[in-house]
């Protein structure tokens, strides 16, 4: 089959494919089992390759990329608008990814590598975790308050519970201090893990160059570090730092009219796991003048005398991702004196 533009719509089990010619005349719809993917891709001759972002599309695309297609990953976002009104099946989507593939001003999801991948996955076991450490916190807190124990917010404090659990003249029924004791034991499971892991991305920060770069900025860890090497390998993709914010989520959405600008809130568009963990390092940075001296300066000083600290965060938060982009593109290291 001879075919300039191809879109695969993956699953689990059936793929669709949908190809066009030249003149964009379509000249192949097919139904693909998994197992028939690559000696379908490996017979044709180089083409673009569309497919819509998803877990396994990285791993699809390396796999055809062998063959010397071109292969783009389309954020399924920008997909929807070239889906035909009242056609939402499989076929319907590989034919609005060929249309989108196609667009010139088309944006495109960079590939993952297997290391980058294993990067993240790092990353998606620790966001798990910390969320399930959460929860199990706030049942022993919740737990203990039924017995009219009462204490405040923070992990300080949960672990003054948990002391609790040896005094013999605490008025507990064997079965509550049985369930408060299996709660107990998951707790520091978790913390075990989550150090375990946390500990992991330290190294990986250590010997990965990108990530050891972005770590000189304030308020960049390894872990902030390390998602950032791993999601934007190549940060060229983006024209500017603007662009990258964007990206990000971090700018003011445009209501703008008649020649009058209308800035509300930022879109929280992109990547919601990036964006929280740049808003959480700005807020280290606002909270401490050393380091809102090496980032901003008087600017941000100024800011916090007529914004509350979170609305300044998210002003950082926006200044940081442009300094991100211009470190990962030039490979310069952090200056405080050019920043400031």
């Amino acid at each position: 089959m001879e075919a300039v533009t191809i879109e695969l719509d993956v699953a689990k089990h059936v793929f669709h494919v949908h190809a066009v010619d030249t003149q964009g005349q379509v000249t192949s719809r097919q139904r693909l089992r998994r197992g028939e993917i690559v000696s379908f891709f490996s017979s044709l001759s180089p083409s673009l390759i569309g497919i819509e972002a998803c877990a396994s599309a990285h791993y699809w695309a390396r796999e055809i990329q062998r063959f010397g297609h071109d292969v783009r990953l389309i954020p399924p976002a920008y997909v929807n608008p070239y889906v035909r009104r009242g056609a939402k099946n499989d076929a319907a989507d590989a034919a609005a990814i060929c249309e989108a593939v196609s667009r010139p001003n088309m944006r495109f999801v960079p590939i993952k590598s297997v290391e980058n991948q294993g990067f993240l996955m790092l990353h998606r076991a620790r966001g798990l975790l910390v969320r399930q450490r959460t929860m199990t916190a706030c049942a022993i807190r919740a737990h203990f308050a039924e017995f009219g124990i009462i204490v405040g917010q923070g992990r300080q404090r949960v672990e003054g519970l948990v002391d609790l659990l040896d005094d013999e003249e605490l008025a507990l029924r064997a079965t509550a201090r049985m369930a408060l004791a299996v709660l107990v034991n998951q707790l520091k499971e978790l913390d075990r893990q989550v150090d375990a892991i946390e500990r992991e991305l330290a190294q990986i920060q250590r010997v990965n160059p990108m990530a050891r770069l972005l770590s000189s900025i304030p308020g960049i860890g390894p872990i902030t570090a390390t998602a950032l090497a791993a999601t934007v390998p190549d940060a060229t993709m983006f024209r500017s730092g603007r662009e990258f914010a964007a990206w990000l989520g971090l700018t003011p959405k445009q209501k703008s009219t008649g020649g009058k600008d209308r800035l509300g809130r930022i879109t929280k568009q992109g990547d919601s796991y990036l964006r929280h963990l740049l808003v959480i390092g700005a807020r280290n940075v606002v909270r401490y003048a050393k380091a809102r001296s090496q980032v901003g300066g008087g600017w941000i000083e100024a800011l916090l005398e007529r914004r509350r600290p979170m609305g300044v965060a998210i002003a950082v938060a926006n200044k940081l991702a442009r300094i991100i982009w211009a470190m990962m593109t030039t490979g310069e290291f952090y200056r405080a004196k050019a920043a400031g």
